[in-house]
């Protein structure tokens, strides 16, 4: 009735149960498979038959601490129930001339009763064999009726069945009563547990928290590998102390495969400890190690159950640690970047007055009656060069700062690429005067939906960048190429190139060419370059080219420009 329920309740088709033997005294008979599928039309009833397996688990069960006493453990109980009926039986003999026969056998069988609730089952059988015996001496007495009269075999027959229910009952509350205790244990252990767990807050506590438990549970020793951000296994944590020598490959195993190894599980069962994986909601967090004195109780059902919860409840505490770690880095990283945000963004509008303030000293000192001489004038033009591009740099940090404020805006419009090719260098004309420059963006370029401020910026930072990490002599090239889907533009040129394995990394914040050489910027330039291209739905990359020299490379989406009749900018002129 109880699986049929559970069946029922979980809502389950199948019920797999193993074939059991037919009893010939019981005539006739009908397996438990048989009732589960009368009692259950609906559920399916599969048979298996019992092997290797059954035998190992039967042997299991009588290895068990949750089992019925033997009968060898309990001969306190079997005196005690022999002392019993001696003191039951001279009651009786007393009572004789006084109740007579009847009121005598009814004192034997109060004593039966009596030694089967206190005592069990074997102690009440014994009990009921006993006062048999004494009844038989009783109906032979002086003062006691007939045999006949007495139905001494029915009264006898009476006395061996009280006996034997009384025992049986007190049998089975005693064996649940044991298992209420146990299951109590376990849930008390549990709890104590999973409180201390949600306390800790390294791994090396929790380490200390399992071991603990683990030890008062199953009476085991243990040893905890976590996992590092690769997912492969560190040395055991400091509870390993006293473990015998830990086989790595199977710790290993355990966790890629996630199941148990060892003794009690279906894989290298002649481990002398027992690998069981963490498993946590997210993924696996490491392998709990085990020497178990009783390999035995592993094949138990509770147990088992008790100690995957434990290695659940480990594991979660190892991810929760682990996140709170990561949550509390971001934390700190994202206060850091707000407060070089803020702080950044005050000094750039400290520095823009001053800055436009030097650049027209410069420009007055070099337009102003008499014309200076040629030392006066190139250190008025040397003074605004380093003006504009301390301007520049201050403009990348308000840029910068801008960007990470919050999504970007784009003033989206329909545009020629050569216009925003030809602001940038026309901005940056001051910077050319010692290089090449080739532009080679052709003449039936599609227009382009972008913010031109936001484009304009990006080509005008690859462009400094050109000129700031290229010797003078060097020649530069804008281009561009028409793709199906997006439009590529590129900037080349043939200096020195980009130091190995840090194509990536100059695209980062703060980051440059050569880390060694702070004297050419911040680092700001490329990193605002990638936002722009980014919010514009392209990519960016930089690469070193086989001739020589690098090349800077982004794309653009390519779209279907409007309609003739809507309002499009007139297309600029040629570039010279």
């Amino acid at each position: 009735a109880a699986v049929v329920d559970y069946a029922r309740t979980h809502n389950l088709a199948k019920i797999v149960v193993g074939r059991d033997r037919a009893r010939r005294w019981r005539p006739p008979y009908r397996s438990f498979a048989e009732r589960l599928g009368q009692a259950a039309p609906e559920v399916d009833v599969i048979q298996v038959a019992g092997g290797a397996a059954a035998g190992a688990a039967q042997r299991a069960a009588g290895n068990a601490r949750l089992r019925h006493p033997r009968t060898f453990d309990e001969w306190p109980a079997y005196g005690k129930a022999a002392a019993a009926c001696a003191v039951t039986g001279m009651a009786s003999a007393l009572l004789l001339p006084i109740a007579g026969l009847p009121g005598s056998a009814l004192v034997l069988l109060l004593g039966v009763v009596l030694v089967g609730a206190r005592a069990g089952r074997g102690p009440a059988l014994l009990a009921a064999v006993l006062v048999v015996a004494l009844l038989a001496l009783l109906v032979g007495a002086p003062h006691a009726a007939p045999a006949g009269d007495l139905h001494y075999p029915t009264t006898a027959a009476v006395m061996l069945v009280v006996g034997l229910i009384a025992g049986q009952l007190t049998a089975a509350s005693r064996y649940q009563a044991k298992v209420a205790r146990r299951r109590e244990r376990r849930i008390s252990a549990l709890y104590q547990m999973s409180r201390d767990l949600s306390a800790a807050l390294l791994p090396e506590e929790i380490a200390r928290i399992g071991t603990r438990f683990v030890v008062a549970e199953f009476g085991a020793r243990a040893a905890f590998l976590l996992t590092d951000d690769k997912n492969r296994l560190q040395p055991a944590l400091p509870a390993a102390n006293g473990l015998p020598a830990i086989d790595m490959a199977i710790a290993q195993w355990a966790l890629d495969h996630q199941e148990a190894a060892g003794p009690g599980s279906h894989t290298l069962v002649g481990s002398p400890l027992l690998y069981l994986p963490l498993k946590a909601p997210m993924r696996a967090r490491g392998v709990l190690a085990l020497e178990v004195q009783d390999a035995d109780r592993l094949l138990i059902p509770e147990q088992q159950r008790l100690l995957d919860t434990f290695a659940s409840l480990i594991a979660i505490a190892l991810e929760r640690v682990h996140y709170v770690a990561i949550a509390q880095e971001t934390t700190v990283q994202m206060a850091s970047e707000r407060l070089r945000n803020s702080v950044l963004a005050a000094l750039s509008h400290d520095l823009r007055t001053p800055l436009g303030v030097l650049v027209g000293l410069a420009e007055a000192i070099s337009g102003s009656p008499p014309p200076p001489a040629d030392r006066q004038a190139e250190i008025a033009r040397a003074l605004k060069e380093e003006a504009l591009r301390v301007s520049s740099q201050v403009n990348n940090l308000l840029e910068m700062a801008r960007l990470q404020s919050g999504p970007v805006q784009l003033n989206r419009q329909w545009l020629p690429l050569d216009q925003v090719v030809g602001g940038a260098l026309q901005t940056l004309q001051w910077a050319f005067r010692e290089h090449r420059i080739k532009v080679s963006l052709g003449e039936n370029l599609p227009l382009v939906n972008i913010d031109p401020v936001l484009l304009e910026r990006v080509v005008y930072n690859l462009l400094e960048n050109t000129v700031k990490f290229t010797p003078a002599g060097s020649s530069v090239e804008v281009g561009a190429q028409v793709g199906e889907t997006s439009i590529a533009i590129w900037v080349a040129d043939n200096g020195p190139g980009l130091p190995k394995g840090r194509e990536e990394i100059i695209f980062k914040k703060f980051e440059r060419g050569r880390p060694a050489d702070a004297s050419q910027g911040v680092g700001l330039g490329l990193a605002i370059c990638r936002a722009i291209v980014e919010a514009h739905g392209g990519e960016i990359r930089a690469e070193n080219r086989p001739s020589g020299g690098a090349r800077f490379i982004f794309t653009l989406p390519r779209e279907i420009p409007p309609a003739p009749t809507e309002s499009v900018p007139e297309r600029a002129q040629p570039l010279p």
